[in-house]
C-alpha cells in the first residue's frame, strides 16, 4: 500500500510542477487535480502537438515528452518496477522538454 501512496503523491507533485507549463506549450488551459492517467494523457497530448511543429526545438521537446510518457506509464503499470527511478527519469525528460521548447 505504501508504494501506491508514494506513486500517487509523486504523480501529484509532477502534476503540480509541470501541468501549467505543458498546457501553455500547447495553448491550453491547465487542467486541475489530474489523476496519474490524465497527467500522462496531457504529456502525450503535448508530445503530439509539438511533434507536428516544423520547429526543431519543438520536435526535440516532443522527443523528451515521448520518453517522459514512457517512464510515467511504466511507473504506473509495471509491477515490481523501480518506480522512484522511473519517475525521476520522467521528471528529467519533462524538464528537458520545457527547457528545449522555450
Amino acid at each position: 500500500m505504501a508504494i501506491q501512496t508514494t506513486r500517487t503523491d509523486t504523480f501529484a507533485a509532477l502534476d503540480s510542477c509541470f501541468t501549467s507549463e505543458l498546457a501553455v506549450l500547447i495553448g491550453s488551459v491547465p487542467p486541475r487535480n489530474l489523476t496519474p492517467n490524465r497527467f500522462i494523457d496531457l504529456v502525450e497530448e503535448a508530445r503530439d502537438v509539438l511533434a507536428g511543429s516544423s520547429l526543431g526545438n519543438f520536435q526535440d521537446a516532443s522527443d523528451h515528452l515521448d520518453s517522459a510518457a514512457t517512464y510515467l506509464t511504466d511507473a504506473l503499470t509495471e509491477p515490481g518496477a523501480d518506480q522512484a527511478a522511473l519517475l525521476a527519469q520522467a521528471r528529467i525528460h519533462l524538464r528537458g522538454a520545457i527547457e528545449t521548447a522555450s
